[in-house]
This record gives C-alpha cells, structure tokens and sequence, in this order.
C-alpha cells in the first residue's frame, strides 16, 4: 500500500532517505531547554506532517527523543500504523494549526521537525512563533523561496514579515537545499532545510502584539516608505493622543519613516513600535 499523495494537503513525500536522514541529524535534543542536563529524559519531539514515515523512520531510532507525530491525512495514518510497529502510540490523527499543544505538552518544551506541507508552512511558523518560549530548536524542510526568506538579511527584497517575526526570538540557520527529485511527485520548486534555535531574547522592551501589528503593516506595502505604508497606524495615535495637524505631521516628520521596510532589522522594528506605544 501506498500513500497518495493529495495535492489539497500540499503533499510532497520525501523519497531520498539520504536527505532524511541528514534532516534527522540536524536535529539537537540537547538544546531542549528545561530539561536535566545530568540525568537527560529523552527530548519531546513532534514532527508534523510524517505522509509516509520517511524522515519519522530514523527518528524512531533516536533514543534520545520522545517522539510523537502529527498527521492529519487518515490514508498515511493507516500506512504509518502499518509499516512501522513503533509508531502505535505516537501518531496524533489531526492538523498541527488546530490542535491544542498546551494539552499535548503542558508547559515542557518540545522540539519540532518535519517537511512542512508547503501551503500551510507560514501559518505552522505563526503557530510556532505563539508558543516560542516552549519551542527552543525547529527543524523543517519547506520551499527554497520561504526558506530564503526566512534567513535573510535586512536589505534584500525578499526579506519581509516571517523575516523580522522569526529573527525577533530565533537564530536561523539555512543547512541545505534539495532538489525535486527527492520527491514524489516532484515539486515545481527546490526545497531546503532550516533550523530554528531559539535565541536569549525573554522581551522584546514593547508590545509585543503592537510590534506584529507594526511590522505586518509595514510590508503591507513594501514597496512605499514607511510614511505611506503606516499612515494608518500614524492616524489613529494621532487620534488616540488628540494632537492637531502640526504635531501630527512633526512626529510623521521622523527620518525613519523615510525608509523602506526591508532596511530595518529587528531592533529597528523594536523601536520603530515604541514610537506608536
């Protein structure tokens, strides 16, 4: 038996075993903070998305993780129950957005890895980022393109939401590319694979809900300046403070607002959000 794959779950199964066994490596359970250095427990582990158990094969060998998966297609939950005998009590029938992960694993961290479906990998990221402080290490494979993104530098044009977001509370690590003959059926795009470690940061020093708000308006139109694409964010604190024109136009007046989103790194967006607070 075989899995199909269905393109409304935007499934690309892994075929090569080499690449998932180098996806399984890069995975480093000692950096799942909260746990005993001197007696290690195995590290909570949950991959999303297993389609036919080729990277999840290799992860049941490790010893050092108390691995689950997460797998909302019934057809690959059958195939997974079928082939491989230690997955019966690990595999979750279920999507990754709905599940309730505070239930899954209190306040313990967990590691996550998998081959995203590529249609949902920005949502699964969002749904990462709100569990940030449970979530220390991220190994993924998703669309070159994303991955890029998500790596890049301030000043690149690819650089944008996910960038900032993701680099607020993470070190990012672009490990490898793969091509589309991994895959079944292949891909129209490469892949690649990345890894997320969280980083030091505990506080960003503003509203943290303010600072999403800044950042996703800002590259709502990426291609203005900052004076254009948060005018709207310009004019409610002007509303909420009562000013007049003139101090309205004196505080939009701010050579930061001259700029362009994808020049401000992370800090610059830091303090770009304690001017609206």
């Amino acid at each position: 038996m075989e899995v199909r794959a269905k393109k409304s779950l935007g499934q690309h199964f892994l075929t090569d075993l080499s690449i998932a066994r180098r996806i399984v490596d890069a995975l480093e359970p000692t950096l799942c903070d909260g746990l005993d250095s001197e007696a290690r427990q195995p590290a909570p582990t949950l991959e999303i998305g297993p389609g036919m158990g080729v990277i999840s094969q290799y992860l049941l060998e490790r010893e050092d993780l108390d691995f689950r998966m997460i797998e909302i297609d019934h057809e690959s939950v059958e195939y997974l129950l079928g082939h491989f005998p230690k997955a019966y009590g690990r595999v979750l029938e279920g999507d990754f957005l709905k599940i309730n992960l505070k239930a899954l694993y209190g306040d313990n961290p967990f590691l996550v890895i998998g081959n995203f479906p590529y249609n949902i990998s920005s949502q699964i990221f969002f749904k990462i980022l709100e569990h940030k402080d449970r979530i220390p290490q991220v190994v993924c494979m998703i669309q070159k393109e994303v991955a890029e993104r998500i790596a890049e530098k301030p000043g690149s044009k690819t650089y944008g939401i996910l960038s900032v977001l993701l680099q607020a509370w993470y070190d990012i690590e672009y490990l490898f590319t793969v091509g589309s003959g991994a895959f079944a059926p292949p891909p129209k795009v490469q892949s690649a694979v990345i890894r997320l470690r969280r980083n030091s940061r505990t506080d960003l020093g503003c509203d943290e809900a303010l600072f999403k708000t800044v950042v996703k308006t800002a590259f709502g139109q990426r291609r203005k300046t900052l004076r254009n694409s948060l005018k709207p964010l310009i004019q409610a604190k002007a509303q909420k403070e009562n000013w007049d024109a003139e101090t309205t136009s004196r505080f939009s007046s701010n050579p930061v607002f001259d700029l362009r989103p994808e020049t401000l790194g992370v800090e610059d967006f830091i303090s770009l959000t304690e001017l609206f607070g």
